[in-house]
């Protein structure tokens, strides 16, 4: 029994399939956990942190920072917390600000700010690329022109710089024989003085 030539691209593009619905099955149950979780904490009054919503959900950070619904719900619960408070209907308020509540908020943000030094780097790491592909475009007949102009411009610099010790020498010269001139005439004065006689 022959097998057909294209049952294994078939094979193939049905996995490929089965494997992008799965995928967008994941992405759609992750966005519902994390918008369940940011309602929930609007409810309970507890602090609408990204890290907070990502641990809620069983979901990344980079999940909650990269899914623009999710992000733009946490950014919206943080400035209703802003807006209006933190209203909490389910725990008393001195709960709220327990030593243990307090360390669990400390620990959270540190996570956050993790999460943001990375971001921060993979960020630095793109632009590094980006500007190395824009100076791999500029023209390379421009380089050597501002090549040669940074080098006339040094030129020039080092050569005044020359001109002007030459100066500093020269003035040093001169302060000197104005120096040797100004002792001669006080010793001169001296001893015209001692020659003029005494009435």
């Amino acid at each position: 029994m022959r097998i057909p030539a294209n049952s294994g691209g078939n094979d193939r593009n049905a996995r490929v399939e089965r494997l992008r619905v799965s995928r967008a099955k994941d992405s759609e149950d992750k966005t519902k956990r994390a918008l369940n979780a940011v309602d929930d904490l609007l409810r309970s009054g507890r602090r609408i942190t990204v890290a907070q919503v990502a641990r809620d959900a069983s979901v990344s950070t980079w999940f909650v920072y990269n899914r623009p619904q999710v992000h733009q719900a946490v950014q919206d619960g943080i400035s209703a917390q802003r807006t209006r408070g933190r209203q909490n209907s389910h725990a008393p308020e001195a709960s709220q600000v327990s030593p243990a509540g307090l360390r669990t908020d400390l620990a959270l943000a540190r996570e956050e700010i993790k999460d943001l030094k990375k971001e921060r780097d993979r960020l630095r790491s793109r632009v590094r690329l980006s500007l190395g592909a824009e100076l791999e475009g500029v023209n390379q007949h421009e380089l050597i022109e501002r090549v040669q102009q940074i080098e006339q411009r040094n030129t020039a610099l080092e050569q005044a710089l020359s001109e002007a010790r030459d100066r500093i020498a020269d003035l040093e010269g001169q302060l000197r024989e104005a120096e040797d001139d100004l002792t001669a005439a006080r010793t001169s004065l001296r001893r015209a003085m001692r020659a003029v006689p005494t009435p």
